[in-house]
């Protein structure tokens, strides 16, 4: 039996408290995310693992016709709710599970899956799902979080560190750098593109952030003076797009790989 997730905990996958780098890196996530589905008036666009709907609902305010595709009935209806206060045209709400999408191909113009894929117990059918819904001059995006970015190798190195050397037990609890109990899967570069590229054809894999989850690093931040932190978060931003291995998300955009029939023809 499949359990929908209907209560988990966003900050397990990005963070979303009021800190200066978290609001960064959701922004910024979020914004590209977007972008590279190529919104606008006239595109068809599907937000998998829809959640809330917040971002089905700023792809309809860029023009877009938009479905959110969401299997959780109560994140269906906190979505529904919240999408007739938006000013632009609704969305359309699906209950499905990302791995038995119900449309036809070739339905869509774009896909995003943001920050959800590590939820899934099917990623490889999800993934190809979204690409037999996406049309072939269309775009799937991806956006993943990053368990080997160089925040949580530090920081799993700090831990370790003091544990072994300096005999200090550490506080019981997750650390950042554990995989949730909800989470399927523990991405990191490597996965994400040996996945994704068995469905897509990947012309973007870029990081997005760094440093996120660095001891210390959130409370340094929120004491610089507020241009100089948005130039620091900037610059290590700029440093995670060429880096993404290394980045505290991920983003992979593609075009649908559409797999070839064999040839009836007889030699």
């Amino acid at each position: 039996m499949r359990v929908v997730d209907l209560d988990r905990d966003m900050s397990d996958v990005v963070p979303t408290g009021t800190t200066r780098d978290s609001e960064f890196l959701f922004a910024r996530m979020t914004g590209r995310t977007l972008d590279l589905v190529r919104p606008g008036p006239g595109a068809r666009l599907l937000d998998v693992a829809s959640g809330f709907g917040q971002d089905a609902i700023a792809l309809s305010e860029r023009g877009s016709w938009t479905v959110g595709a969401e299997p959780s009935q109560r994140m269906s209806g906190l979505a529904r709710l919240q999408s007739e206060r938006a000013a632009s045209r609704s969305p359309s709400w699906v209950r499905s599970w990302s791995d038995a999408l119900p449309f036809r191909d070739d339905s869509f113009d774009g896909v995003i899956c943001k920050g959800a894929l590590d939820h899934f117990d099917r990623p490889l059918e999800a993934i190809a799902e979204m690409a037999r819904v996406t049309r072939r001059d269309g775009r799937v995006v991806l956006a993943i979080a990053n368990f080997e970015s160089l925040a949580c190798r530090v920081a799993r190195g700090l831990d370790r560190f003091r544990e072994t050397w300096l005999g200090r037990r550490l506080p019981r609890g997750r650390r950042h750098y554990d995989v949730p109990s909800d989470h399927f899967t523990r991405y990191e570069i490597g996965l994400m593109r040996e996945q994704a590229g068995e469905s897509l054809e990947l012309e973007v894999v870029e990081g997005i952030s760094l440093a996120w989850g660095i001891p210390g690093w959130s409370r340094s931040v929120d004491r610089l003076p507020a241009p100089v932190a948005q130039s620091t978060l900037h610059g290590l931003d700029c440093m995670a797009r060429l880096l993404p291995g290394l980045s505290d998300v991920v983003i992979l955009a593609g075009r649908p790989r559409r797999v070839r029939k064999p040839s009836m023809i007889s030699a």
